[in-house]
């Protein structure tokens, strides 16, 4: 009985883990992360090498790599198919590739966000309606709604 509790008690203490706020935020983050990441290789790999091929002569990048045999491969399935170490930059340059991408829609995303704080920043609140006004006759302030000063007991128009 004493293991059975022990055991519903890890369980409800994970679960009041879980499920605060952050965690639930973070683990968000990581799912839309994993998305947006598969997002900007593709992005990289089928958009911006395609556009950057006719100036590097259509060399495509997968295949950059020096063969540690000393020998010359096509591809680098070849090399790995000789069972050959390779030094695979050509994978290098895209990962660095989708850094940048990565980076920069992040910083965008952060700086329209940060153009919308401003925005609501500056814009003036409006100015609440007033609840108080002046008595014409003795100038006392008085609520708006009286229709005879409290002050100077004069009626006063609407």
């Amino acid at each position: 009985m004493a293991a059975k509790e022990k055991v519903g008690g890890f369980f409800s203490e994970f679960k009041a883990f879980a499920m605060r706020g952050n965690v639930v935020d973070l683990a968000v983050g990581v799912v839309i992360g994993g998305a947006f990441g598969k997002i900007t290789t593709s992005v990289v790999n089928d958009i911006i090498f395609p556009l950057l091929s006719p100036l590097t002569k259509n060399i495509s990048f997968e295949n950059l790599f020096i063969a540690m045999d000393g020998n010359e491969y096509a591809t680098l399935a070849e090399a790995t198919e000789a069972g050959v170490a390779v030094l695979n930059y050509g994978n290098l340059l895209s990962v660095i590739f989708n850094f940048i991408v990565i980076a920069f829609a992040i910083f965008l995303m952060v700086k329209g966000i940060n153009n919308m704080h401003r925005k609501a920043e500056e814009e003036p609140a409006p100015e609440p309606e007033p609840t108080t006004k002046v008595c014409p006759f003795c100038k006392s302030e008085i609520a708006i709604e009286a229709t005879r000063c409290p002050h100077c007991t004069s009626a006063l128009e609407e």
